[in-house]
């Protein structure tokens, strides 16, 4: 955060200052809508949300060290007050960012984006300043949050953005116009919300390289027939990714090791070199792609790119998180969400790394699937019995039964079990799983099934002694 006073933060967001006896005092530290994590000299943001209302923790917050609240009304101590919360913190974030000037890179997708976004952070952070979004503050909250945290010093400002309806991405994009745009697909996620279909939620998506610049780059998969079709909505520059052979960034001589991590050389218009990902599943093969096709567009090297994705490791919990018990129990936490890509990419994932052990399917509801919810659950179950799953057990009501049912049709000799709740899944989980096993958990993250996963990591820790 660059530093900016009290006073000068009121006038640009157009704030009546309460409670302010010291106008001059400066907010020097990144922003906070949370107020465990508030920093000392940052400011925090009181937002009203379905369960909680930041209002009600403001004096806790300034007692973390908040130099101030931006407020929708006074809260008793230093506060900037404001109409609206939300668009305040926006203002605040447009005018940070052009008084810096970092390159601006903003990444969208259906699937993949917070992986992306970290294997692409961490490859450019070797080389220079980066600040990229935090988890998956990706809303038009987070980005905010994100932008606040760069100064002057920051090279890379590395944005995810997410979308649940059409305007999202046009929103985000004008407060922080990328320069360097990158959409990696088009999936089912938040169809609901956004249309009938794939290609309404590419209409969707598509906001974002139509944001860009003549002057900026379009980074598109060429694998996905509906982001191909995003290069008529962009004035920029494209540079393809993809496993096509034609692709300008692609993979070549694609494995999976013993630990089903992916090797494959990389190929760039600069060069081509050896990588070895640290995160397993093939699908991380296109996510990797992905943040090579940026670094190239950034001026990197293949040798350069390959060094950074080797080194890079997962960052967000609850995605393909791998815990080891000491009774050989492997627990792959991937509930942090789920829709029908992501949910078969991380069955794939869970079988190849397991080999020739046992495995369990711990799976919930996936979210957001409208009308045709009941069929994509379907889906799945027949999945988990194709890829030669031993047991599953599907939780809750509703399209996890779907999903339990379609598994026990395919007659493929899979254990089909069920649980009503978080709680059903984790008794019913822990009874049977068996020393050597590898258990996979995944849902949409309303459903909590991270609790379960969490459990079961925990359940093969040997107890503290006195």
């Amino acid at each position: 955060m660059i530093p900016m006073t009290l006073r000068e933060i009121a006038r640009l967001v157009g704030a009546r200052l309460h409670d302010a006896p010291e106008p001059e005092t400066a907010v020097t530290a990144p922003s906070a809508v949370d107020s465990r994590e508030v920093v000392p000299g940052g400011l925090f943001a009181a937002t009203a949300g379905a369960n909680v209302d930041g209002h009600d923790y403001a004096a806790s917050a300034v007692a973390g060290g908040a130099v101030a609240v931006l407020a929708a009304r006074p809260v008793g101590v230093p506060a900037l007050v404001v109409e609206d919360v939300q668009a305040a913190l926006g203002q605040l974030a447009r005018h940070v960012l052009g008084r810096i000037s970092p390159t601006v890179i903003g990444l969208t997708g259906s699937v993949g984006k917070t992986t992306t976004k970290d294997l692409l952070a961490q490859t450019l952070e070797r080389h220079d300043v980066t600040v990229a979004t935090d988890r998956s503050f990706n809303n038009e909250l987070g980005l905010p949050l994100t932008v606040l945290r760069a100064d002057a010093a920051t090279r890379y400002l590395v944005l995810e953005m997410g979308a649940g309806r059409k305007g999202d991405l046009t929103y985000l994009t004008g407060l922080a116009p990328p320069r360097i745009g990158l959409v990696l697909n088009v999936g089912t996620a938040h169809v609901e919300r956004m249309g009938t279909g794939p290609a309404d939620v590419a209409q969707v998506k598509g906001e974002l390289v139509e944001a860009l610049a003549p002057d900026g780059f379009a980074v598109l998969n060429a694998d996905d027939p509906y982001v191909a079709g995003m290069a008529g909505r962009t004035r920029a520059e494209i540079l393809w990714y993809g496993r096509a052979p034609d692709a300008p960034v692609r993979a070549e001589n694609v494995r999976l090791d013993g630990r089903a991590r992916a090797v494959f050389e990389l190929v760039t218009p600069l060069g081509r070199a050896p990588v070895e990902l640290g995160l397993i599943g093939a699908h991380q093969v296109g996510n990797a792609l992905a943040a090579a096709a940026v670094a190239t567009v950034a001026g990197f090297d293949a040798a350069e790119i390959a060094a950074g994705l080797t080194a890079a490791r997962r960052r967000a919990a609850g995605r393909l998180e791998i815990v080891e018990r000491p009774d050989g129990v492997t627990v792959v936490d991937d509930a942090y969400n789920a829709n029908p890509a992501s949910m078969r990419a991380g069955l794939r994932a869970a079988k190849a790394l397991a080999g020739d052990r046992r495995t369990v399917a711990v799976l919930g509801a996936m979210g957001q699937q409208a009308d045709a919810s009941r069929d994509r659950h379907a889906e799945v179950g027949r999945l988990v019995a194709d890829l030669g799953f031993d047991v599953l057990i599907a939780v809750g009501a509703g399209d996890p039964r779907a999903l339990a049912e379609a598994a026990e049709s395919a007659d493929r000799g899979v254990a089909v079990h069920t649980a009503e709740d978080v709680a059903g899944a984790i008794t019913l989980s822990a009874a049977l799983l068996e020393p050597g096993d590898v258990v996979f958990v995944k849902a949409s993250s309303e459903i909590g099934l991270g609790a379960c996963a969490r459990a079961l990591a925990e359940a093969g820790r040997p107890a503290p002694t006195s």
